[in-house]
């Protein structure tokens, strides 16, 4: 297989996951009896540029489609992240009324809403039909279709180039990323700026997030080779934040080579991060081995505590119908005979069906009902709103579990 940046033989993987099925296809209770199409999971590393890429790349239309069941305006923390982020580089780039913003992978308004109500012109591009749908009804142009150099043009001969382009944890998902990077040099003004978020490398593998790997994320971006990859299109990385999203993430701030901006490029924030990455040797093969050992123990650990509770009868249930918690649940071989249901929040999950494990999802109303014993948190990247939420089970003597990066009983 060659690497999807470079174009490099990447060898050998360094963690099969097996074959699994498409993490956000929730199943339908009409479609319970039909065979789940699965397909492999596996983790390479390019000993080149050490971008860290899955194998075979599904469809992007059979995973962002009209019926993409992922809504951000479900989770209180990331409407105040949005709202924070908003209010933060309004400031710091002194946009106006007569400013253009451009947002791709715009999901359902969350973010661009705090554009709208601020009257600063903007648009969202969203390929998927149930979430631009609900953006629309929120009063955020949008349009829906997939982002490429192509698509970057007709906005741009539609419109203005982009003053701001936003792209939040959208870069993993994009399977040609040699197609978008340089779409959004091309939508960007001559001194305008881009601001990506997306999880961090050096947190997946030291804080052993294993379930973050699933269908949807193409690509898995240490610093060290974002640099590079937007060097070769002419972008220069000029500044960076680190957040806490998604158990670890950075807000990286881009613009075109030569301009005002791209002259403090390298400076203090990119070049002590990149210091420190390479100090845990992020340039070597050696240092992934790390991803699959830990792996293997999570699942271990997890699933010596799931059969001693099931021994004891207790009755064990999960929270969020996350992409995350079916890598965590099909890698780990859990089905609905341990889990007997998931609670989630999301009108659009609440009825169907987790693929491969079958597992039921219903709404928050259910553990009232059913009072169980164990929650799991599958969507650990939001413990703490999630953990205030179930504190009310705690009346009678729920213990709310996580398993990543370890087992911790609340």
């Amino acid at each position: 297989m060659e690497c999807k940046f470079c174009n490099e033989n990447v060898g050998t993987p360094i963690f099969d996951l097996g074959d699994t099925a498409i993490s956000n296809n929730l199943i339908g209770i009409n479609d319970l009896e039909m065979e789940t199409k699965i397909y492999p999971l596996v983790l390479y590393v390019c000993p080149k540029c050490f971008l860290v890429q899955i194998s075979d790349q599904i469809d992007t239309v059979e995973i962002f489609n009209d019926e993409y069941v992922y809504f951000s305006s479900t989770s209180v923390y990331w409407l105040k992240h949005a709202k924070k982020y908003c209010n933060q580089i309004i400031k710091k780039l002194n946009l106006k009324r007569d400013s253009f913003v451009v947002e791709v992978a715009s999901n359902d308004g969350y973010l661009l809403k705090n554009f709208v109500d601020k009257k600063i012109n903007c648009l969202g591009v969203e390929p998927t039909g149930s979430t631009a749908k609900e953006a629309i009804l929120k009063g955020v142009p949008t349009l829906v279709d997939f982002f490429n150099v192509s698509k970057s043009h007709d906005i741009v001969q539609k419109n203005k180039k982009a003053d701001l382009i936003i792209a939040n944890n959208v870069l993993a998902h994009v399977p040609d990323i040699n197609d978008f990077v340089p779409a959004l040099k091309i939508l960007l003004n001559l001194e305008g700026t881009i601001t990506i978020e997306f999880p961090h490398l050096l947190c997946l593998v030291e804080n052993k997030e294993f379930d973050t790997i699933y269908h949807e994320h193409f690509f898995y971006f240490s610093l060290y080779t974002l640099v590079n990859i937007f060097k070769k299109h002419n972008l220069c990385i000029y500044d960076l934040e680190a957040l806490e999203t998604h158990g670890g993430s950075l807000r990286i701030y881009a613009t075109h080579q030569g301009n005002d901006l791209s002259k403090v490029a390298g400076k203090l924030n990119v070049d002590k991060l990149l210091a420190k990455e390479l100090g845990y040797k992020i340039n070597t093969l050696e240092y992934y081995k790390k991803i699959k050992k830990d792996a293997i123990k999570i699942k271990f650990n997890s699933l010596s505590y799931l059969i001693k509770q099931k021994e004891n009868d207790k009755k064990i249930i999960a929270f969020g119908a996350a992409a995350k918690g079916n890598t965590f649940l099909n890698y780990c071989g859990i089905k609905n005979d341990i889990i007997d249901f998931i609670v989630d929040e999301t009108q659009f999950k609440i009825g169907k069906y987790m693929p491969q494990s079958k597992i039921p999802i219903y709404d928050f109303k259910k553990i009232i009902e059913t009072k169980p014993d164990i929650i799991i948190i599958l969507a650990w990247n939001h413990k703490e709103e999630i953990l205030k939420k179930l504190l009310f089970t705690k009346k009678w003597n729920c213990n709310l579990v996580i398993f990543i990066p370890e087992l911790k009983i609340y």
